[in-house]
């Protein structure tokens, strides 16, 4: 059957060239992902590695896709499986009715994974709890396509590699080699296998157990690429943020919070052109495996600002590491723009088809820029040193630049954007997937096409680069604060619309001027900026917690009334944690805490049916169609602005904001009395510690830096 689906942008499906059905993307929802980026590990829930997106990966490259153990004709009954942590995992298996002489099981089989930068660590101990002795051959065997994560992405991987045996000193002796255009892979185990088959990949053992005896095999795996990683791990001792503890009466919120945080954790990446003397190497957060484990400037950007409360070292490092590849120079293929900050960043060229290719330094994005300043102003008001702000103005006044420019350039003043390419992505704001922008009666959107937050996001920088320029004696302010004002008051007259329930802002304007007018959960994204007024603000809460939006689980990306809802779908219908967490954010901001906690409490019960790992998006089907929420199956987890969403989900909670150059932190629980008693400890502003405490009764004791004054409203 001649079945046809739609292709695959870097973030989502496009809707300019078709795959046949044998080249679909690749499920995940049941997967068991280890990671300790640039390297990570994905199974199945038994442990095995073997077909799909499973396999042990290195910088964007699969080093394995096969790496299996069987025990003869005895079947393997698996028993329980999962993480342990972020980079580690184990699976357990009994080998049915070997050893048996009751209905017990006598011998089981223990695998552990740990996962570090370009290394697999597979552990296999059986042990043998029966009363006979006995004996199996264990096969492990291992392959590998050896194909760029595109082609895995697509579901049109290569041919297998032949594995070749290559001997060499120490622990293992000679293992399994495969390598191709300089990125080599190699397999050793100690002991060394009774049996190696090259190119079949296999590692065999006779085993032989008394009663009571164990056995154990360790295999590791390592991979590099000759010219070394584009962004390396990140130093394991060198965490750029206090680590947060949060006890709670709500014992969900506590998981979710652990779990996030030690996956942003083994998110962190360094940037190699980082200077000396800037205290230490610059980290990001890359955004997510398995599909996008690198930079991202919407992605690593939002992550750090939401981790803000932690502290501003990532969030610097962030800044910097974008400010280094700011755009210099107008290029078409790449669609740099001078004082432009970039989309992402891969090893080469990502060919998905004849009609989709995205270059290794590309600049497709509308929001990255107005969300890089605003990350500098935050982070400047939660205490980043003015020294170090200061380095970053110039390139603050080249992305206003380029704000004022791109808005200049349409006719209306709002900025726009547009694939010149051809070959890139159709939609270049956060929801980038080709058929995310659509009117209310399904008609996809003609481009240029101005978007609603990203409106939003201008005026919050424009405000927030005045601030800036203005506290550091810089011109320009009065001038920007002006600008800001402008884009208001157009957007007022411009964007909005109205239905039988009343008035609210489009989702985009199209290419002739019209509002797209579809119902989504843009909204949360326009709360808190200072964009809106507050009528304009209280009509969006009373949206956002309809339930045509409000899902129980989060917000969905489209209404559900709106033609063409699908809650399977990437940006329409489906819900996506960090989307509601900006919107709780945002309703808070606003003076919406009822909202807010509402919102809050769905992604929390989400966070319960992932087991604390929120994934990038997961379905929009509503707490109605069940307890726990269906999985988006092609989902990164982990993935930074997911992990990252607990932490501003507790900030809002807490009603927490900070201003060290004006010497206050504000601590004002908006909904926290629902998860109380709670006590955080952990956080960090203006480099030095601050903790929480809100008692069942509502009392608020806050442990605060010497020289910060604690507002409670």
């Amino acid at each position: 059957m001649d079945t046809t689906v739609k292709a695959l942008d870097t973030n989502g499906p496009a809707t300019a060239a078709t795959l046949v059905a044998t080249d679909l993307q690749p499920f995940l929802h049941d997967a068991v992902v280890t990671l300790y980026a640039p390297s990570f590990v994905i199974s199945r829930p038994d442990g095995q590695l073997g077909g799909g997106a499973d396999g042990f990966y290195h910088g964007d490259s699969r080093a394995l896709s096969h790496l299996t153990v069987t025990a003869g004709s005895i079947a393997l009954a698996p028993v329980v499986g999962g993480l342990r942590g972020a980079d580690r995992a184990d699976f357990r298996a009994i080998l049915r009715g070997l050893g048996e002489v009751t209905p017990d099981p006598a011998v089981a089989l223990n695998r552990r994974r740990t996962v570090a930068s370009g290394r697999l660590e597979e552990s296999f101990e059986v042990t043998n709890a029966g009363t006979q002795r006995v004996g199996f051959r264990l096969t492990v065997t291992a392959g590998t396509d050896l194909a760029p994560m595109e082609r895995v992405k697509t579901g049109h991987a290569p041919d297998p590699v032949p594995a070749r045996e290559e001997g060499g000193a120490g622990p293992g002796g000679s293992g399994l080699a495969w390598s191709r255009d300089g990125f080599a892979v190699r397999l050793v185990s100690e002991p060394a296998p009774d049996a190696l088959e090259a190119p079949e990949g296999r590692l065999s053992f006779d085993v032989e157990l008394a009663p009571g005896a164990s056995w154990t095999a360790t295999l590791r795996c390592t991979a590099a690429h000759a010219d070394g990683d584009q962004f390396p791990a990140a130093p394991a001792d060198a965490v750029p943020w206090r680590t947060p503890a949060l006890r709670s009466a709500d014992r969900r919120f506590d998981q979710w919070l652990d779990q996030s945080v030690a996956d942003a954790d083994r998110l962190r990446l360094v940037d190699p052109r980082s200077a000396e003397g800037t205290g230490g190497v610059d980290q990001f957060l890359a955004a997510g495996a398995p599909w996008f484990l690198t930079l991202f400037g919407r992605d690593s950007l939002w992550a750090a600002r939401m981790l803000l409360p932690l502290g501003t070292e990532l969030a610097a490092g962030t800044l910097r590491t974008l400010a280094r590849r700011q755009g210099a120079v107008a290029d078409p293929a790449t669609e740099e723009q001078p004082g432009k900050i970039l989309h992402e960043v891969r090893r080469s060229t990502q060919n998905f088809n004849e009609a989709f290719a995205v270059p290794p330094v590309y600049y497709g994005t509308v929001d990255a820029t107005p969300l890089w300043i605003t990350l500098l102003h935050d982070s400047w008001r939660w205490g980043l040193a003015p020294e170090q702000v200061e380095q970053l103005l110039p390139h603050t006044e080249s992305a206003l630049a380029w704000i004022r420019d791109q808005a200049a350039g349409a006719d209306d003043g709002f900025l726009r954007y547009v694939d010149r390419t051809g070959r890139g992505l159709a939609n270049q704001g956060w929801k980038d997937s080709g058929d995310a922008i659509r009117h209310r009666d399904g008609r996809l959107a003609d481009p240029p096409i101005a978007l609603c937050e990203v409106q939003a996001y201008a005026y919050e920088a424009a405000r927030g680069g005045a601030a800036l320029l203005r506290a550091f004696g810089r011109p320009g302010a009065d001038v920007w604060e002006e600008w800001a004002e402008g884009l208001a008051t157009r957007f007022r007259k411009r964007f909005w619309v109205e239905d039988a329930r009343g008035a609210y802002p489009a989702v985009a304007l199209d290419r002739d001027g019209r509002p797209v007018d579809s119902v989504t959960s843009g909204f949360g994204h326009l709360l808190g900026t200072g964009l809106l007024n507050q009528e304009e603000s209280a009509a969006l809460a009373a949206r956002l917690t309809g339930p045509d939006l409000d899902s129980g689980h989060g917000l969905r990306t489209l209404s559900s009334d709106s033609v063409g809802f699908n809650p399977y779908g990437y940006h329409i219908g489906s819900i996506w944690p960090h989307d509601t967490a900006i919107a709780v954010h945002g309703l808070v901001r606003a003076g919406f805490p009822d909202a807010a906690a509402s919102l809050a409490a769905g992604l929390l019960t989400a966070s319960a049916g992932f087991a604390g790992r929120l994934p990038e998006l997961f379905a929009g089907h509503g707490a109605e169609a069940g307890p726990r929420p269906a999985p988006y199956p092609a989902s990164c987890r982990p993935q930074a602005w997911a992990a990252a969403s607990s932490v501003l989900v507790l900030r809002s909670a807490l009603g927490l904001d900070a201003d060290v150059p004006g010497g206050t932190v504000t601590v004002a629980p908006a909904f926290a009395g629902a998860y109380a008693p709670l006590t955080v400890t952990g956080l960090q502003v203006g480099g030095a510690r601050l903790a929480i405490a809100l008692a069942a009764d509502g009392t608020v004791n806050t442990t605060a830096p010497e020289g910060l004054t604690v507002v409670s409203a």
